[in-house]
């Protein structure tokens, strides 16, 4: 296409089948891009004001290049794309407004720079069109595993030649210490499919933990065949992750299917991942049972579970408390983000000891709220009550079943307990009052006297001292006001929202 139009027509159909082959894209398009080629040239040589058309025939492959003029009524805005009515009629009688009349041009001769502007929409369309392709092929990919050859390295950034697009391993996807070289195979994981201005972008990695999970999906034909399932995966890329799988076929071992037969299956995969360590756990059902696994090695002797905080204490004998943490807390890390559960680890001792401070704690609590001697205040903690509250509100029999109790303790027990209660919630909200916290914020529900006393000794005072706040900072674990009571992340929104109401009382009435 240097010189002329006039290319032998078969010659232009084999060009436009030989580009399409080649970039995998539809030959149509290539046809449509040498159309929008040839009309771009036309229009350098009729003037850019025409409107020039130009149609190659699909299967002779002859050009037909056409100037096309709209018929309008009396006002022509644009003489080169538009013809009155009146003119129109004397060379069509049968034309009316709204019509296109259609001249057909001669072939022209392309001159060097024409072609070469020809040359720039036939490349520019054709990319577009492979990078339209290549978005399609790859948007459902996404979690996939792919195979490619290093194109290049930039900044430790790698570039993946895929065959069919190109595809980015950024440097923090990488293993640590992994490098690669122009040529080199690498395996990786899609991580997502982007479509940006200048093209699809299509991102990998080798640190995601789904990355593990799809590998031994590669080695393990139980996990591929739905009989062994993955339930959840840790990593801690390049140096140890956690597995944890489940079998549906009780007659097979998952985690045995997951090693192979001495180690091969298992060894498939750590020599991919350069050699981190891989623990293969069973899953349970039971949050207990699942955390004691997940942090194998360690052995666990104890294991007190909170559902509601999403914590866990866990007592291991004082020479295994090492192997639970781990290297800078791997193992215990790990074990963590498997389970989705905070894992606390104490020894035997120190569990023991704080067991002791708590029972002094409580017993002490007993004996100077209800005024009673250490027997008793001992006998309530061992029976497992923690507060005045419990002691208060329990059925009358509960307490007068505990051996050495009689009714006439229990009613007594329970008698100085609301007293304690109504003469603690007098004091607190004497202290609130003193502090200057607003009634308003006292009427929210959910806010206890104690809490509303450790709202107003941080200056939280009035409804909108209160509706400022984030729930983070009522009851983060650290440095919320609110630390010590427990209060949910739900409850703590609920507690802003209701501080927040007058806000859009406010609005509707003005």
């Amino acid at each position: 296409m240097d010189t002329t139009i006039a290319i032998p027509r078969m010659e232009l159909l084999q060009v436009a089948d030989a580009v399409a082959r080649e970039k995998s894209i539809d030959r149509d398009e290539v046809l449509i891009a040498m159309e929008q080629a040839i009309q771009k040239a036309g229009r350098s040589k009729y003037g850019h004001e025409h409107d020039i058309r130009a149609v190659i025939d699909r299967k002779t492959g002859e050009i037909k290049l056409t100037r096309v003029q709209e018929v309008v009524d009396e006002v022509v805005e644009n003489e080169a794309t538009q013809i009155p009515l009146k003119a129109a009629v004397r060379r069509d009688p049968n034309l009316k407004v709204g019509d296109f009349i259609i001249d057909e041009l001669p072939p022209i001769d392309f001159g060097r720079i024409a072609a070469q502007t020809a040359k720039q929409v036939i490349v520019q369309k054709v990319r577009e069109s492979e990078r339209k392709r290549q978005f399609e092929e790859f948007k459902d990919r996404k979690g996939e595993i792919i195979n490619g050859l290093v194109k290049r390295v930039e900044f430790g950034n790698v570039t993946v030649d895929l065959g069919r697009g190109e595809a980015m391993l950024r440097r923090d996807e990488l293993l640590p210490r992994e490098t690669f070289r122009n040529g080199d195979r690498v395996r990786a994981f899609i991580l997502d499919v982007r479509e940006e201005p200048r093209g699809p972008q299509i991102f990998l990695s080798r640190t995601h933990p789904d990355f593990m999970a799809k590998l031994f999906a590669q080695e393990v034909p139980e996990i591929y065949d739905g009989i062994i399932e993955i339930k959840a995966v840790a990593r801690d890329p390049g140096s140890r992750a956690k597995i944890a799988v489940i079998s549906h076929d009780s007659g097979i071992d998952p985690v045995g299917a997951c090693v192979g037969m001495r180690g091969s299956r298992v060894q498939a995969v750590v020599q991919e991942l350069q050699g981190e360590k891989i623990d293969i756990i069973p899953w349970s059902p039971d949050p207990a049972t699942f955390v004691v696994n997940a942090l194998a090695p360690a052995e666990v002797a104890k294991v007190v579970l909170d559902e509601d905080s999403g914590r866990i204490e866990v007592v291991v004998p004082d020479e295994q408390l090492s192997l639970a943490i781990g290297r800078r807390g791997q193992n215990v890390r790990l074990a963590s983000q498997l389970t989705g559960f905070d894992i606390d680890i104490l020894t035997e001792e120190q569990e023991s000891k704080r067991r002791q401070e708590e029972f002094k704690s409580r017993s002490q609590m007993f004996m100077d709220a209800l005024d009673v001697d250490d027997v008793i205040a001992q006998l309530l903690v061992t029976e497992g009550f923690t507060s005045i509250e419990e002691v208060a509100f329990v059925p009358a029999e509960d307490l007068a079943g505990i051996e050495g109790f009689d009714e006439d303790v229990a009613t007594e027990l329970k008698t100085r307990a609301v007293a304690w209660i109504e003469a603690e919630a007098e004091r607190l909200n004497a202290r609130r009052r003193e502090l200057g916290v607003a009634d308003e914020v006292a009427a929210i529900e959910g806010l206890t006297p104690a809490m509303l006393v450790a709202l107003g000794e941080k200056g939280v005072k009035s409804l909108d001292d209160l509706a400022d706040l984030a729930a983070d900072e009522l009851n983060d674990e650290k440095d919320g006001i609110l630390k010590d009571f427990e209060v949910s992340t739900e409850d703590a929104n609920a507690i802003i929202m209701a501080a927040r109401a007058h806000w859009f009382a406010d609005e509707k009435q003005a």
